[in-house]
C-alpha cells in the first residue's frame, strides 16, 4: 500500500496526531524535499525523492517513474508513506505519481490521510474568513479567489484587479520560520513557489 500522507503547512505543531502515527508504522518514509524531510526526522528516517519543478509533461512522467520504481518494492508487499507538506489532494504531486502506480503495478492501493491544507491554515494567517463562495484556480466566478504557487503575485494581481478584484493578501512560505505576508499594494513582483494569494472582489 501505499499512502499519500499530508505534514500541514509547514509548522511541526500542526502535524496530526495520524500522520505521526503512520509515520512510526511505515515500513518506509519517502519526502519530496528537504522540508518535508525535516518534518519528519524527529519521528523516523526518510528517503528524499527527486521531484523537480516543471511543467514538462515528459521531464514530469519520467520522474513519477523512477519514484514509482523506488517505493513500489515496499508498497507491494508493505506500507510505503509518501510524506508531504499540506494536503496530499490539493494540487498534489501525489496524484500524479498514483496515476503512474496503478498503471504500473495495479495491484498496489494508493491512498491519502489528510493533513491541514494550505487553504485553511492560509485563512488563519491572513486573518479572512471564506465564509462565502470561492474560486481555487478553477475559473469559477465567486467573491473570493485563491490562487496556490504564485510566482508573479504582482502580475497575478493585475489580471484579477481587470476581472473586478481589489482586495489582495499574500502569504509566502506559511508557517515556515520566514514567513511573509503581503496586502495589496506592498504585493512583491516574484515570490517563492510555497505562496498562496487571496483576491476578494
Amino acid at each position: 500500500m501505499l499512502i499519500g500522507l499530508g505534514l500541514g503547512p509547514g509548522d511541526p505543531e500542526l502535524l496530526t496526531l495520524r500522520a505521526v502515527r503512520l509515520l512510526r508504522e511505515a515500513d518506509a518514509v519517502f519526502v519530496p524535499g528537504r522540508l518535508a524531510h525535516a518534518l519528519v526526522s524527529p519521528y523516523r528516517d526518510a528517503e528524499i525523492l527527486d521531484f523537480p519543478m516543471t511543467e514538462d509533461p515528459a521531464q514530469i512522467r519520467l520522474c513519477m517513474e523512477r519514484n514509482v520504481e523506488k517505493i513500489a518494492p515496499v508498497a507491494s508487499s508493505g506500507s510505503a508513506v509518501l510524506a508531504l507538506i499540506g494536503d496530499p489532494n490539493f494540487f498534489s504531486t501525489f496524484t500524479r505519481l498514483c496515476q503512474v502506480m496503478e498503471e504500473k503495478y495495479p495491484s498496489i492501493v494508493c491512498r491519502t490521510e489528510p493533513g491541514i491544507s494550505a487553504i485553511t491554515a492560509f485563512a488563519a494567517v491572513a486573518g479572512v474568513s471564506l465564509s462565502g463562495g470561492f474560486c481555487v484556480s478553477d475559473g469559477t466566478e465567486q467573491r473570493y479567489r485563491v490562487l496556490l504557487k504564485v510566482r508573479r503575485p504582482r502580475e497575478a494581481a493585475s489580471a484579477l484587479g481587470r476581472e473586478g478584484f481589489r482586495r489582495f493578501v499574500l502569504v509566502e512560505k506559511m508557517y515556515l520560520p520566514d514567513m511573509h505576508v503581503y496586502r495589496d499594494g506592498d504585493l512583491p513582483e516574484t515570490c517563492d513557489y510555497l505562496s498562496v494569494l487571496y483576491a476578494e472582489r
